[in-house]
């Protein structure tokens, strides 16, 4: 019989409805029913792509002898992370205080009070191998409840007070951005760079486009070759091996050895986001073929996979196929001759390093580690007919749920491409995403939510929901200058200062004022596989402060800048998103506005953006049809008259303005890029 998550909507949480165990979503009847009952909880927090969550799923929840236990002696929650961030968030802190250590599934005990006394990871049924089991655990929290419940109470108000403390210990922890921190950080970079194979330490790697993103802008502010050096080769390195999907496009999550070859092979919608961001950026700085080529596959993937038919991103796709991990993406060259042909399929096998023997469990995954050269026009064809192949062989678990913290950095992502790129339908798919949040993921007061799925909206949204919706309202901005999406990135930044500021220490909070409150109210400020809520909201008021001019904003930067960097002080590598934001005030900005008595961009300007990498760089644009509207977003504007014909521009750098000209290349040329080739 299906248990209490029948009738939810998370593809994870339904996973798990017709488990034997007596699940509850993260609800208030359930620790009611705790209280009432006198039961420990039983949390456990995973998301539906995850491998090892389907392990523990597979040797312990679908297991008789272990659901009876948990149903005999606890009341068991199941959270789905991607829907409850701010939970998951929570008890993953206290995985790490208490363990050292974090991942997914998370495994938490605690009692009514959501107080935790312990915190895991993955645990199969039986101890083995040093590894506690599940049942052990299970049997002995049974003892330890029933005859000595003040040792797990102890245990939880311990816990709670480390979280308080260290809460406590960021009272002041305000510092002012500098230089220096970033230098430190390009170093921190350096040092664990592995020059062998690109990344970032030994396996297993992770892609982390944000380290890349900030190495590349620090090459660029700084004329620092080493950065760019370190930048280029992982990428490449990165799209050369397994952990890039050579027939079908996108990156898996991470690779399982040093030379990417060998992915963990869940796709994510955040990295994939996140990566088209770094390979557009390396584009444009470097023009290398290979990152173009890398760009357009990926997003043609995500499009292709893991676009709603309303323009909204779905969440990801599963590692598993048929319960066999990697079984969908690896091939052996028999079955690239029954697809290809002897002659094609010799060739695409040499060039893709493709043998008998295989390199993952007897198979082959793809890889171009040992080539120079990219795929040619005739390679990627044959990948087509193997990606068909791929399609009617087997399939992909897809979780459907649609994010609006990760539909926010796919927006940003994608506009920033199509303006790099030349790509209009990119941008229209951007701009059809952007549609779907406001209509099904906004409330009429304008609030977000965290996810929509099967025709329902829920729950409350988190500061990355509207610190990266608001990321991409500006980058929608910046490759259409419609005004509307100004206006909305001034309004989505409005609620972020009512929802989540902490006036009196500075810096953001995880969730909403009027959310639910849970066991900490935790401000985040390092990168994990995506960039801070707090980084993000920084990213925002500065560009907002840029293009109003307005104090309001500048003041918003400048406290949130001062936060970020005192909690950055400690491991500068470990926040590059925000060092990205401090780029924009460390080094000299330059606002250009292009009066315009037509409607359209001009050309000349738009050229320019795409060829020329310059990171403080702003732009308006003022025509007719939006002048009343920029002048109540960024009064400043209202000075500028149009002209009657054409366009003319004015470029301010610090605290200097140029004349009005209509020569824009004479105006730009000073500004050129020098970026490191």
């Amino acid at each position: 019989m299906p248990n209490q998550l029948k009738d939810q909507k998370s593809p994870y949480l339904l996973q798990h409805a017709d488990n034997p165990v007596n699940w509850y979503p993260w609800c208030s009847s359930a620790f009611e029913t705790a209280e009432k009952e006198d039961k420990p909880i039983f949390l456990s927090i995973g998301y539906s792509t995850c491998h090892w969550c389907h392990v523990m799923a597979h040797e312990s929840f679908e297991d008789e002898e272990a659901a009876q236990i948990l149903n005999r002696s606890f009341i068991c929650i199941k959270v789905d992370r991607e829907e409850r961030p701010d939970v998951d968030a929570v008890y993953m802190s206290v995985c790490q205080a208490m363990t050292g250590s974090g991942g997914w599934p998370l495994t938490i005990l605690m009692a009514p009070d959501q107080k935790p006394f312990y915190a895991g990871t993955y645990l199969p049924k039986h101890s083995r191998y040093g590894h506690p089991g599940l049942l052990e655990l299970l049997a002995q929290v049974e003892q330890l409840w029933q005859n000595q419940r003040e040792k797990l109470y102890h245990t939880g108000e311990e816990v709670l007070s480390w979280l308080q403390a260290q809460e406590s210990q960021k009272e002041n922890s305000d510092a002012e951005p500098s230089r220096e921190l970033l230098r430190r950080a390009a170093s921190e970079l350096s040092k664990s760079f592995d020059s062998a194979w690109g990344g970032f330490g030994q396996a297993p790697k992770f892609p982390m486009p944000h380290n890349l993103t900030f190495l590349m802008r620090h090459a660029v502010l700084e004329q620092d070759k080493r950065s760019m050096q370190i930048a280029e080769q992982t990428l490449e390195c990165m799209a050369k091996g397994g952990i890039y999907d050579q027939i079908g496009g996108g990156f898996s999550r991470y690779s399982t050895d040093r030379q990417w070859l060998i992915p963990h092979f869940e796709k994510m919608l955040y990295d994939n986001a996140l990566l088209i961001h770094a390979y557009a950026e390396a584009y444009q700085i470097t023009q290398k073929p290979l990152c173009l080529s890398v760009v357009r596959e990926t997003v043609s993937y995500v499009l292709r996979e893991l676009t709603d038919e309303e323009g909204g991103f779905f969440c990801g796709q599963d590692a598993d196929s048929d319960g066999v991990e990697g079984k969908y993406y690896a091939l052996t060259p028999e079955e690239v001759r029954s697809v290809l042909g002897t002659k094609d399929a010799e060739q695409f096998c040499r060039f893709f390093s493709m043998t008998d023997r295989g390199n993952f469990e007897g198979k082959n995954i793809p890889h171009l580690l040992k080539q120079k050269e990219w795929k040619d026009a005739r390679m990627k064809a044959l990948c087509e007919k193997l990606y068909d192949y791929r399609l009617s062989r087997t399939s992909l678990h897809k979780d459907d749920k649609i994010l609006t913290a990760w539909n926010g950095l796919m927006i940003a992502a994608l506009a920033r491409a199509s303006l790099l790129c030349r790509e209009p339908a990119w941008l229209e798919a951007a701009r059809r995403a952007q549609r779907f949040l406001e209509n099904r993921l906004t409330d009429h007061h304008g609030r977000l939510y965290v996810r929509y799925r099967d025709g329902e909206a829920a729950g409350t949204g988190n500061l990355e929901d509207y610190a990266c919706y608001g990321w991409a309202l500006l980058e929608l901005y910046q490759a259409t200058w419609n005004a509307d999406y100004l206006e909305k990135a001034v309004h989505i930044a409005g609620q972020m200062v009512r929802w989540f500021s902490d006036r009196e220490r500075g810096g953001y909070y995880l969730y909403a004022s009027d959310a639910e409150a849970l066991l900490s109210r935790p401000r985040e400020s390092w990168d994990g596989a995506l960039p801070s809520g707090n980084a993000v909201a920084a990213l925002v008021f500065s560009l907002l402060s840029e293009l109003t001019a307005e104090e309001y904003w500048r003041r918003e930067q400048e406290r949130i800048l001062h936060y970020l960097a005192g909690e950055a002080k400690a491991y500068p590598s470990g926040h590059c998103f925000a060092l990205l934001s401090m780029c924009r005030v460390l080094y000299p900005s330059s606002q250009l506005i292009c009066v315009s008595a037509k409607q359209k961009v001009p050309e000349e300007l738009t050229d320019f953006l795409c060829r020329n990498c310059l990171p403080g760089l702003t732009v308006l644009f003022l025509n007719p049809e939006n002048r009343e509207q920029l002048a109540r977003i960024a009064p400043f504007t209202a000075d500028y008259p149009l002209p009657d014909s054409g366009a003319a521009f004015y470029l301010c750098q610090g605290n200097t303005c140029s004349a009005r000209t209509e020569d824009f290349q004479s105006l730009m040329a000073p500004m050129i890029s020098s970026a490191v080739r």
